[in-house]
């Protein structure tokens, strides 16, 4: 059984994930404007990777006879002061979207709702990707400071990432 409760979570987590998207895109736009093509790349792939998970939750309450209902998505921060600081923003978000995660399992739990926790399993595993990923690019700016020369290496290496 799908109950309401566990379709108005995920509904709201399309919402949210869209929302990481256009947050994403802005860092991107960013990093573009600074002529950081590498760093603006890595932000373009992980806005389409959540773009990829809103349309999981999607996908998967229209696969069990929810309804979806998308609702308006709020304009994202535009502008940052460094890399360090929209990494960190980025990171921050991330261990965010954990705990909107962590909120639908609750959730699924509380309402017996098996199949939804085994497709919510996939979501745990990937947040602790996102953490990772956006923690080990944090520690790196750390270690850069206010190297440009180092930056410009470091965005040589954001160009270096794959789409998944």
């Amino acid at each position: 059984m799908f109950s309401d409760a566990v379709s108005d979570a995920m509904n709201e987590q399309i919402k949210n994930e869209f929302y990481s998207a256009y947050l994403y895109l802005a860092m991107s736009a960013q990093f573009e404007a600074a002529n950081l093509p590498g760093f603006a790349h890595w932000m373009r792939l992980q806005a389409d990777e959540e773009m990829e998970h809103g349309m999981k939750f999607f996908d998967y309450i229209n696969e069990r006879g929810g309804r979806v209902s998308l609702e308006a998505i709020d304009r994202p921060q535009k502008e940052w002061e460094s890399a360090l600081e929209m990494f960190e923003a980025a990171l921050q978000h991330e261990e965010r979207v954990s705990g909107m995660i962590n909120r639908i399992y609750e959730i699924a739990e509380a309402e017996k709702d098996y199949a939804s926790q085994v497709m919510l399993n996939w979501f745990v595993e990937e947040q602790v990707e996102e953490e990772k990923s956006a923690g080990e690019i944090v520690e790196l700016l750390k270690m850069v400071g206010d190297s440009d020369s180092a930056l410009f290496l470091l965005d040589r290496q954001m160009a270096q990432r794959a789409e998944e």
